[in-house]
């Protein structure tokens, strides 16, 4: 049941010619809708922002004869309640809703602010975040943003005024929601909506349900999370090729952890936070910038390292290192960093040595590897 079912009979009336006139000119908002999605789409060409969809839906008759019956009690006793939306035609911001969809959570603050800058064209006159569910009350649910906004001169707009009252001069101007939100947010708000407002018997309900949608929406904000540090390192280790930019750092100390860290967090076991010994193994090679050092790093080069020495435990971030070299320079490594071959003592040398057999070994009964 909805506010329609309950209506005070004295407001019927009033509501009832509102919705037959909603009827009449909503062939012409459709064409506003559609204008609306078109223009919006739009601002996204040539950018690197690129939303999965923007999508536009005009408020059916059914809905809107249901929002344009929500009352408030009247202030006088004895008086029927007042409608809340006493003009709806005017009143309501959402007979045109559009929709951009985005991929990850930090682009729809990116494609809100897009928006907002088409000042040409559009007037924001309402910008919030709507959570259903937020950190502070500890809850779960979806996040999205919303925005009201105006057209400025817009022929189509004009048309649809005209439709309305031919005797008025028509006014270019419309207010209309913009709702921005990610691609998981979206599946889950739909799903929600479908089953707790559109249900056709509002009585079957349990409170397992909500359970099941409060538990859901906090799995799907935890794999947002996820995505969204996936696509964040992506971002850094694509910088690491850039030769003009990020692949051009020098090798400090510093910034070989970091770029250790972020392209093999899975081998770090170092106990303590010195990589001063990796900076001079790099060097003794000539090895200087971010770039010649993730060239080293290639994942399935440490893979067939592994493969060839076999190791009897996981090596940590100065054994593997140290392995890499030996693989990429063989003999030249041995040379630059162990000690000279008539020293009294040579464990590094032999232990070099050694290992750089089992490689030779091994690329002779895997010619193609490496």
């Amino acid at each position: 049941m909805g506010a329609w079912d309950d209506l005070d009979e004295r407001l019927r009336p009033g509501v009832e010619a509102h919705t037959r006139e909603y009827e009449r000119v909503r062939p012409a908002l459709d064409r506003v809708t559609a204008a609306m999605r078109d223009s919006i789409a739009a601002i996204f060409d040539g950018t690197d922002l690129k939303p999965l969809f923007v999508t536009g839906r005009t408020k059916t008759v059914e809905s809107f004869r249901d929002k344009a019956s929500r009352t408030l009690p009247s202030p006088d006793p004895g008086l029927p309640p007042v409608l809340v939306f006493p003009e709806p035609m005017r009143n309501l911001t959402d007979l045109v809703g559009l929709r951009i969809i985005t991929t990850l959570p930090h682009e729809v603050d990116l494609a809100a602010n897009q928006l907002k800058r088409q000042r040409h064209e559009f007037d924001c006159r309402g910008d919030r975040e709507k959570d259903i569910g937020s950190i502070e009350s500890g809850t779960y649910g979806y996040s999205s943003r919303h925005l009201i906004m105006r057209t400025i001169h817009n022929e189509v707009v004009r048309t649809f005024w005209q439709a309305v009252d031919p005797e008025t001069k028509a006014a270019g101007s419309y207010l209309f929601e913009v709702q921005v939100r990610t691609v998981l947010a979206h599946a889950w708000s739909e799903i929600e909506h479908d089953i707790r407002f559109k249900a056709s018997n509002p009585k079957a309900w349990s409170p397992y349900f909500d359970r099941q949608f409060t538990g859901t929406a906090a799995m799907l904000e935890t794999v947002e999370s996820v995505f969204a540090e996936l696509h964040e390192r992506y971002e850094t280790v694509t910088g690491f090729w850039d030769e003009d930019g990020e692949g051009s750092a020098p090798l400090t100390p510093n910034r070989i952890r970091d770029v250790w860290q972020t392209l093999l967090p899975h081998v770090d076991r170092k106990s303590d936070d010195n990589w001063g010994w990796a900076a001079e193994l790099l060097a003794a090679h000539g090895l200087k910038t971010t770039l010649e050092l993730v060239s080293l790093l290639q994942s399935d080069t440490i893979t067939t390292v592994r493969k060839a020495l076999d190791h009897r435990y996981s090596p940590g971030p100065d054994r593997l290192l140290d392995d890499m070299l030996l693989w990429h320079y063989g003999e030249r490594h041995i040379d630059l960093t162990a000690e000279a071959p008539d020293a009294d003592s040579t464990p590094r040398r032999d232990s070099l040595e050694r290992r750089r057999r089992q490689m030779e070994m091994y690329r002779a009964l895997h010619p193609g590897e490496g």
